[in-house]
């Protein structure tokens, strides 16, 4: 046969390796352990075998190290491997990289294919969470009423915040009816709508132990529950589905009781906190107020008819006294005028106009006194004219024809009697002077 391919063992044996390599990959296999043997060199050595058949089996060093179990003979584990051939020997056989409890591993299986069922159907999704209640007054806690996780709950809602009360919703945490139990413990707080947010809790254990939170209908159920929702089942590294659909997930009991309370020393710094911007603000306001009551009255002071009145009497007495300097100017050029005409008189002296010059001159003083006494009067005129539309607008006008201005001893004016209590003491001023009086009891009408 000179056209047939010829194999040597050994390349045989090296393709069966790789068709068995690249035509199967990962498996999963269930079986029973015999014949384990665990050399120095730190490799596990074993046969995997059910009733029917068996298959050698090796698990190196660097994969066994994470293996959460200690393989013995007639344990039943759930590996996954690849599928080899040892070229030397033409055995075929797996390389275990992952070995767990058979149980365990079979619980971990149906775990993982709820979880991928629930998250396609979108019960993990953020934008159905909802957030926790800013105040939080009442809490209910669906779990075991002896277990440790409500121990843990009560301890802590007593050490930050006594306040908080709580009601318990018993049901049992493990065990076969567990699921049904919790079930009818979330119907039942949703039903009564008592509480502020709800916890789900149950302290640490073994995947068996919390099945029961991995319930489809129970986890159907908290996600339709219309109350935020806590999940804290078991210790920090451990994860069920209620985890995944409640709207927060606490790693432990004692952490969610700490999201649903506040640190009472917190809100008491907090409070002081608020106490002293309250105080500054205060200040600032109060200091805000002086000002602009300082400033008001500045103004009322600078617009005070009294003012008003005194700058007026002094513009008056300007005038006058402007007058009476213009009165002595005209009198003072007019004897230098006249000064002047008797020198130049004295000059010429001619005798026969002295008769006229002296009645001209005689003229001429009668016009100025008239000149000055009617400018001193019409001045007069009109000083009385400024001093009477002063007093026209002047308040002691109005109270000298008999009204009086009525004052609180702050120095408000009173223009509503509903403005002073009963036996109040208030100034009156009238024309002449200034008493006090006291506000009596209103007359009932007969």
């Amino acid at each position: 046969m000179p056209d047939a391919a010829i194999f040597t063992v050994a390349q045989l044996n090296a393709e069966v390796r790789q068709v068995l390599e690249q035509g199967f990959g990962s498996i999963w296999l269930i079986g029973e352990i015999s014949n384990f043997a665990a050399p120095s060199s730190g490799h596990w050595y074993f046969t995997l075998k059910d009733e029917r058949a068996q298959i050698r089996a090796a698990m190196f060093r660097n994969a066994n190290q994470r293996a959460k179990v200690r393989p013995q003979h007639g344990m039943q584990v759930l590996v996954r491997a690849k599928l080899t051939v040892y070229e030397p020997r033409g055995d075929y056989q797996l390389i275990v990289e992952h070995m767990e409890d058979a149980g365990a591993g079979l619980l971990q299986q149906r775990y993982e294919q709820l979880k991928n069922k629930l998250q396609a159907a979108g019960l993990f999704a953020p934008e159905h969470k909802q957030p926790l209640p800013d105040t939080i007054r009442k809490v209910g806690v669906i779990t075991s009423p002896t277990g440790a996780a409500i121990r843990d709950i009560l301890a802590v809602l007593q050490r930050r915040d006594p306040s908080i009360e709580v009601i318990i919703y018993p049901s049992a945490v493990q065990g076969q009816s567990a699921a049904n139990d919790l079930l009818f413990a979330l119907q039942r707080a949703i039903a009564r709508n008592e509480v502020d947010v709800l916890i789900v809790s149950r302290g640490g254990g073994s995947l068996e132990d919390l099945w029961c939170f991995n319930d489809e209908q129970f986890a159907s159920a908290l996600h339709s529950c219309p109350l935020p929702t806590i999940s804290a089942v078991g210790h920090e590294v451990d994860f069920t589905i209620a985890d995944y659909v409640a709207d927060v997930r606490a790693p432990t009991p004692s952490a969610a009781a700490e999201l649903v309370s506040r640190d009472q020393r917190e809100v008491l710094q907090r409070l002081q906190q608020l106490d002293h911007r309250l105080q500054q603000c205060w200040q600032r306001q109060r200091n805000f107020i002086q000002q602009t009551l300082q400033h008001w009255q500045h103004r009322l002071d600078q617009q005070h008819p009294q003012r008003r009145l005194q700058q007026h009497s002094q513009r008056v007495d300007e005038l006058i006294a402007r007058a009476a300097a213009a009165m002595q100017r005209c009198q003072r050029q007019t004897r230098e005028r006249l000064g002047y005409q008797q020198q130049r008189l004295v000059a010429v002296h001619p005798q026969r106009q002295l008769a006229p010059l002296q009645q001209q001159l005689q003229q001429l003083q009668q016009r100025q006194n008239l000149a000055m006494r009617q400018m001193l009067k019409y001045w007069q005129q009109r000083q009385q004219t400024v001093v009477q539309n002063l007093q026209l607008v002047s308040p002691l006008q109005t109270i000298a024809r008999g009204y009086a201005v009525v004052r609180s001893q702050q120095g408000e004016v009173i223009r509503d009697p509903a403005q002073l209590s009963q036996d109040e003491v208030f100034s009156v001023r009238v024309a002449e002077g200034e008493f006090n009086a006291i506000k009596a009891p209103a007359r009932s009408a007969k």
